[in-house]
């Protein structure tokens, strides 16, 4: 079905709705009715029905206030439902708190939305001291070593589509500087099979990140450890290298996935 079939079958008041929500969730701020209205570009009339019944749901919050409107309770309960919903959460949670008091460091699971990179799970060391990141949290998937290991499992069509120009999204400290330079660091971070990023998207924090496969062999998350130091002492990175390594082949191995070895000695 071409795009001009598919319209045909919308709702319309669902989709302004649906707009006004990605807009709110994209600022992350609030916003006044004028604002709304212009940013998401519908008559102010379509609009207003749209905010209250928005609203009335408990999927938008109006300040008592200043009137300016926030996303709701609701939304986050959708949020935090779907990512309950996801095996890799269900079954990893306990994995990387696990993984949390054997390292000591801060231990989260992610996922892969379009270029961006979500926690889905995290549990924060007792002394942690690194800025937190919480669930539900996004982060540029090509600055970040979580995302590096993420795409490992596309192939190079795959990464055009996801990013069809040469330039990235942006040239922020840390960030490779063309999309090449991006392809070459997930190739060699494909035959290595894991991430040691050392101050790679924030200074003074090191990560170590394992891709976490499902039953079908693809890379369905990541299992990270954040260390918070420049980079890991020699006598400390083979040891917190391992335990990483380990929860992602537990929480594997949890989803469903054989390994070739596994394969073979059947």
């Amino acid at each position: 079905m071409n795009d001009k079939d598919a319209r045909k079958y919308l709702i319309p008041g669902l989709e302004r709705g649906l707009t006004i929500l990605m807009e709110l969730s994209r600022s992350h701020r609030e916003m006044s009715f004028a604002e709304i209205a212009k940013r998401v570009d519908i008559p102010k009339a379509t609009a207003y029905r749209a905010i209250q019944t928005l609203e009335y749901m408990g999927f938008l919050r109006r300040h008592p206030t200043t009137g300016l409107y926030s996303l709701g309770v609701n939304v986050l309960r959708l949020g935090f439902e779907y990512v309950a919903s996801l095996d890799v959460v269900q079954v990893g949670q306990p994995v990387i708190e696990s993984l949390r008091d054997a390292t000591g460091c801060s231990s989260h699971i992610a996922i892969r939305d379009g270029q961006d990179v979500i926690y889905v799970a995290r549990v924060s060391a007792a002394n942690a001291t690194i800025r937190r990141v919480s669930v539900g949290t996004r982060l540029p998937v090509h600055r970040t070593s979580l995302g590096r290991m993420l795409l490992t499992g596309l192939s190079r069509a795959e990464f055009e589509e996801l990013y069809p120009d040469e330039a990235l999204p942006d040239t922020q400290p840390g960030a490779p500087a063309s999309r090449e330079a991006l392809w070459r660091l997930v190739q060699e971070d494909r035959s290595r099979g894991y991430v040691i990023a050392e101050s790679f998207f924030q200074l003074g924090i090191s990560s170590i990140v394992y891709p976490i496969y499902n039953a079908d062999g693809d890379i369905d998350a990541v299992v990270s450890i954040m260390v918070p130091v420049h980079e890991i002492p020699a006598d400390e990175r083979e040891r917190l290298r391992s335990s990483v390594e380990g929860a992602a082949e537990t929480i594997s191995g949890l989803l469903g996935y054989r390994s070739t070895t596994e394969r073979q000695g059947t």
